[in-house]
């Protein structure tokens, strides 16, 4: 029995398909299904029940699955304990946003490739929580609260939000003085629950207001709604990490200085996170660290 026709087996449970095995392996489907036939042939069970629409697991299927996947955990990580060395190398699949990928993680990769040459980043820039376990990734990079207690998580950063916008357009509207004044403004939304409807402003005595907020453009890109704001569209709500540059030059602006802003928690933080495993490959272990030497608490 084959480790490589082992490692297929789970790829199916846990793709739902051949095809979409096939599609990630770069080879066609028929080479995925032989190997599963002979497979079941070599267990003397059927392991999937195929129809013409659907690939379903029996339920000796699942049975050996449980009990397969952590033996080949096992071995995997038996074979990288036994080839690290000072070097790390392989391949470290990597998942963070859209945005937060191209702003603060893409702009390091030149750095950590001269750092480890022998390590290759595979990064899935998704603004979808992706599943770590089912697409085998090493590490996700994620903002906001971490929901999912099976996983481990530190922190990477601190981060802060500003309603900000162009010199330009806080010259041609109206004075902004309390956070009531912006359901005045056109302002840059963002698609998602409560980013879209109202902004959380917060004086130095803690006092929270809630505003309503309105605007004629609803972009799902923290990149896009950036760009709109230095065009002089209107307001909008961006984390620090992305225009820090933008308002050092006067690209952009604060709105009401003096208030701290959000749309949903005011203390909110950038993750790393990686599936709960008792062993950490040194390729993540050393991808890890030179993030942290990157990003400070702050």
């Amino acid at each position: 029995m084959e480790i490589s026709v082992l490692k297929i087996f789970t790829e199916v449970m846990r793709q739902g398909s051949f095809a979409a095995v096939a599609r990630k392996r770069n080879i066609d489907p028929s080479s995925i299904s032989r190997s599963i036939a002979g497979l079941e042939q070599e267990l003397g069970i059927r392991l999937f029940q195929r129809t013409t629409r659907k690939l379903s697991p029996t339920e000796a299927g699942i049975t050996y699955f449980h009990r397969i996947e952590p033996l080949l955990e096992e071995m995997q990580q038996a074979v990288e304990m036994i080839t690290e060395s000072e070097q790390p190398m392989g391949t470290i699949k990597v998942t963070t946003a859209v945005s937060f990928g191209c702003k603060c993680i893409i702009p390091l990769l030149p750095e950590l490739s001269q750092l480890y040459p022998k390590l290759t980043v595979d990064l899935m820039l998704t603004d979808k929580r992706v599943d770590l376990l089912t697409e085998r990734i090493d590490l996700a990079i994620r903002l906001g609260k971490i929901q999912d207690s099976s996983l481990t998580a530190k922190r990477l950063m601190l981060t802060r939000y500003y309603v900000c916008a162009s010199p330009e357009y806080i010259r041609r509207s109206p004075n902004i003085v309390k956070p009531e004044d912006i359901t005045n403004h056109n302002c840059l939304l963002f698609p998602i629950p409560n980013f879209r409807t109202r902004w959380l402003f917060k004086d130095d005595r803690d006092k929270i207001t809630k505003v309503p907020i309105n605007g004629n453009t609803i972009i799902s890109s923290a990149i896009g709604l950036r760009q709109c704001a230095l065009a002089s569209m209107g307001l909008t709500l961006l984390p620090h990490w992305l225009i820090d540059e933008d308002l050092a030059l006067g690209r952009l602006i604060k709105v009401l200085p003096s208030y701290s802003v959000t749309a949903t928690d005011f203390v909110t933080s950038a993750w790393l996170v990686y599936p709960s495993r008792s062993y950490i490959p040194s390729k993540v272990k050393v991808f890890v660290d030179f993030l942290q030497k990157k990003f400070t608490l702050n």
